[in-house]
């Protein structure tokens, strides 16, 4: 894949009157791109994957995730809402998801496409992939943007692994607008609008951003707890909605950890879940531990896109409530139609961007040799606890942060400032 050098545009924002400098967030985010600075966390946008866990775990809601507000874009003539399936899994006792079609009509929009009904189109031609020649095994799935990020800032070696195809969001970008088109000639392209209803921050920044080379075409981004709260006021129980769904299970699954993984129909499979377990699953490929598998789901989000910060409901509710809607759906209503061995050329993404790796130290080989020799002996000068006391997540980034001239010195390790100082007082 050719690469493309990429200055990226992040979807979570920090409230500085509400930050605390705790360093609860430092501590939890995967890629060390947090520092704590005078008492005020601060994020590398270099390292941030837009994961949303130091939203997630900020005890002060001193971060939030930037998202369009539906009464602040109504320029579109034709207004298109792509729900993602994780949608379906915040409203109680939902059994049908005609239901929450209607609604969001209701508010507002002129038509639904069904992020879910591309799903199993993404599903069928995966199988499709998966069945060529001289692909790197095992594949990883390219449906969340924050693995994407992370595999091409820390595990750029895993990129050949990366299911090359668009994720559901886009294809039914792509699905959508050509189908309001053929609808409505009347509309010039400038007059369609794609609004995806989002659950988390990665999609927001994918979109803004596009990958490598390719730029999304959803026009919109709104946030799914927005939209929930508006669906909320509108929808009607005791009317029975017209039959609009277009996807089924198969589909409908893919908000979950596991749905598109065992979409594929191989046995060879492993699906993960939470930022933490990513990581660690991408180590252990990257290490060649790791049992023979074809096809790789990871997600950022514990239980998968349900999880996602800009939903409503627990995951693991949401994920119970989604075994009710998918019980009454057929298992797909999308299937591939004439020649099932071409995937269309425009589901591909061409390229990966390009990102200076987060060990990264400098141009010159030489000064970089240098550089890492003085971390590990100002390293080994540290006491190796991770208190993050000094504002770094550990005590090698807090080395490094020293030797690359970012700010903080030697002497800003209380650990070892408090030894020294009881050492003195002894003597």
């Amino acid at each position: 894949m050719a690469k493309r050098k990429t200055c990226y545009r992040h979807s979570v924002e920090l409230f500085v009157d509400k930050c605390t400098g705790c360093t609860t967030c430092l501590k939890h985010c995967p890629t060390e791109a947090i520092r704590v600075h005078d008492g005020k966390s601060e994020i590398n946008p270099d390292r941030c994957i837009d994961c949303g866990e130091c939203i997630r775990v900020c005890p002060h809601g001193a971060r939030k995730a930037l998202c369009n507000k539906w009464e602040n874009h109504q320029e579109f003539k034709w207004k298109i809402a792509l729900p993602a399936p994780a949608l379906f899994g915040q409203f109680n006792d939902l059994e049908d998801a005609d239901y929450v079609i209607q609604a969001l009509l209701d508010i507002g929009f002129d038509d639904v496409f069904e992020v879910a009904q591309a799903a199993e189109y993404v599903s069928a031609y995966t199988r499709i992939y998966m069945k060529r020649e001289g692909i790197k095994k095992p594949v990883l799935s390219s449906a969340c943007p924050a693995v994407m990020r992370l595999i091409s800032t820390r595990f750029p070696s895993l990129e050949e692994n990366l299911l090359p195809l668009l994720p559901p969001m886009e294809i039914a970008a792509i699905m959508a607008k050509k189908k309001a088109k053929e609808e409505h000639p009347e509309l010039d392209e400038d007059d369609i609008g794609i609004y995806f209803i989002s659950p988390c921050p990665a999609k927001v920044s994918y979109i803004n951003m596009g990958f490598g080379d390719y730029k999304s075409h959803v026009d919109v981004v709104i946030s799914m707890s927005d939209v929930y709260f508006m669906i909320l006021g509108v929808m009607r129980r005791d009317v029975q909605p017209q039959a609009a769904s277009k996807a089924g299970m198969v589909g409908i699954g893919w908000a979950s950890s596991g749905g598109e993984a065992s979409a594929i129909l191989n046995d060879k499979y492993l699906a993960a879940d939470g930022i933490e377990h990513v990581v660690d699953i991408l180590e252990k490929i990257e290490d060649g531990n790791i049992p023979d598998l074809e096809f790789i789901e990871l997600n950022a989000c514990t239980g998968g896109c349900v999880g996602g910060m800009m939903t409503i409901e627990n995951p693991f509710i949401a994920k119970t409530r989604l075994q009710t809607v998918r019980r009454y759906m057929p298992v797909s209503r999308n299937f591939l139609a004439g020649d099932e061995s071409n995937i269309p050329q425009e589901y591909f993404f061409g390229s990966t961007p390009s990102y200076d790796g987060l060990t990264f130290l400098s141009q010159d080989r030489l000064q970089a040799m240098q550089m890492m020799e003085a971390i590990q002996t100002l390293h080994e000068e540290l006491p190796g606890i991770d208190c993050g006391a000094c504002g770094s997540p550990t005590c090698r980034a807090f080395a490094e942060d020293i030797v690359k001239g970012l700010g903080p010195t030697i002497e800003d390790c209380v650990v070892r400032q408090a030894e020294k100082n009881i050492k003195t007082n002894k003597e």
